[in-house]
């Protein structure tokens, strides 16, 4: 039985070894054979290699069929790649900025393999590039230049490939695709032609570059752990929503006096989840600031003569009534069918005023986390000290602790009288300024 077994793995082996030699004497008469003849004799081989080969091959081309974008598949593929472990282990790699990035990425270069391990199953990926013929002429030959991948894997993985690997490499690939592009702050131009569709006049942008993160951000430390938990049971949350029959988004209401770090919350709740700010792709965070000041939300409604003839079209610059956007179709833009366009989505409302808001407007279900930002309490005054000075206990400290108790001063104003004013960072003259400052707020308090 060994001998036999010996003897069949010999022949597979001279018959693989045959196939690989014919293709190599093919690929060198390849310019001396008519094209025709060419695509006969690569059907053959191919035919000849799946009665022969066990392994099972997928090409995934750099641009779709029908159309002149890269493919999404292609893209999330490379982007795997270039963040798995087996990258590590290839010989040529390709350095490049992709569009929308904020940092050097490396992938695998041409004609480059590497083996992936999937639940006990090897996946061996190979990286092609086709140079189109000499004899046809091209305005852009670089852009005529085709790439692929080639997933190759034994056929009894197939199942598994298809049912696990395929959406775990897109999953991860759009992850890391996430990670490494750059963050942007929308703003929609308010003067805009609507009627014209032009995205680069309706929206204009600017890089997000907000340093803020729930580790610097000066709040209390319980409240601060339950917004990470509850942003990551939404991030993970895709499934749990589709099984409830909800729609994948998350509603967030920051109220408080100015100055007590709404804006700094929104930056840092972008920076944890990797989201845009006012961007309406699939992972985007949704924000109108002081919502009770831009529009009125008190569900009262004006009539208004009806126009059948009227079209509907967006509004233009001599029609400001038809600007203002009203409560029915707020709400309907928050959990109505709109609502479940898209991927994932948060909205946020901040406002100075939480009482003049419609109580339709911020129920639960809608805004589904009402965060107060109130005045600087001590544990948020420990948090701005240390990013601040760099001091996490201090003689002063008990003072402050009172004066906070009695005197009401927004985060930002206590920021403020802890900068530092000169390079050399006097802990006692921040710490003095600030007790000052705390001394003035009490007595208008008391004054008030």
């Amino acid at each position: 039985m060994e001998g036999a077994a010996a003897g069949g793995s010999w022949a597979a082996g001279f018959s693989l070894s045959a196939v690989a030699s014919l293709l190599f004497l093919f690929s060198m008469l390849q310019e001396h054979i008519p094209f025709q003849l060419q695509d006969y004799l690569a059907a053959m081989a191919a035919r000849l290699h799946d009665l022969l080969s066990p392994y099972v091959t997928v090409t995934i081309d750099d641009h779709a069929s029908d159309s002149f974008s890269r493919s999404e598949a292609f893209l999330a593929v490379e982007a795997y790649l270039s963040a798995s472990p087996c990258a590590a282990r290839a010989r040529r790699l390709r350095a490049d900025i992709a569009e929308g990035a904020d940092r050097m990425a490396l992938a695998v270069d041409d004609h480059e393999e590497v083996a992936d391990d999937f639940r006990g199953a090897t996946m061996w990926w190979r990286k092609s590039k086709a140079i189109p013929r000499a004899n046809v002429i091209s305005w852009a030959p670089r852009q005529d230049e085709r790439r692929s991948y080639h997933l190759t894997f034994h056929r009894r993985h197939r199942a598994l490939v298809e049912a696990d690997y395929f959406p775990h490499v897109l999953a991860e690939g759009r992850a890391v695709t996430v990670r490494n592009r750059q963050r942007r702050l929308f703003t929609n131009n308010p003067g805009a032609d609507w009627s014209g569709y032009d995205d680069a006049r309706v929206w204009s942008h600017v890089k997000l570059e907000h340093p803020s993160t729930f580790a610097t951000l000066a709040m209390d430390p319980v409240r601060k752990q339950e917004i990470i938990d509850d942003l990551d049971m939404f991030r993970d949350g895709k499934d749990y929503y589709a099984s409830v029959g909800k729609a994948w988004k998350r509603g967030y209401l920051l109220f408080g006096p100015p100055g007590t770090g709404k804006s700094t919350m929104i930056a840092a709740m972008a920076n944890f989840l990797d989201y845009d700010v006012y961007d309406l792709e699939l992972t985007a965070i949704i924000v109108i600031e002081d919502i009770d000041c831009s529009i009125d939300l008190t569900g009262k409604r004006k009539k208004k003569k009806k126009d059948k003839k009227k079209k509907m079209m967006p509004p233009s610059d001599d029609d400001d009534e038809e600007k203002k956007v009203t409560l029915s179709g707020l709400l309907n833009f928050i959990d109505g069918l709109w609502s479940a366009c898209g991927g994932e989505r948060i909205i946020i409302f901040t406002t100075n005023h939480k009482e003049k808001l419609d109580p339709a407007l911020i129920r639960r279900g809608r805004m589904d986390m009402h965060i107060e930002m109130s005045y600087c309490c001590f544990e948020s005054f420990k948090a701005l000290a240390k990013n601040y000075l760099g001091v996490e206990q201090h003689e002063m400290f008990g003072e402050i602790r009172q004066l906070l108790e009695e005197a009401d001063m927004s985060p930002a104003d206590v920021a403020e009288n802890l900068m530092p004013r000169s390079k050399t960072k006097d802990v006692d003259a921040c710490l003095e300024r600030l007790v000052k400052a705390l001394h003035e707020a009490k007595e208008t308090k008391a004054a008030g």
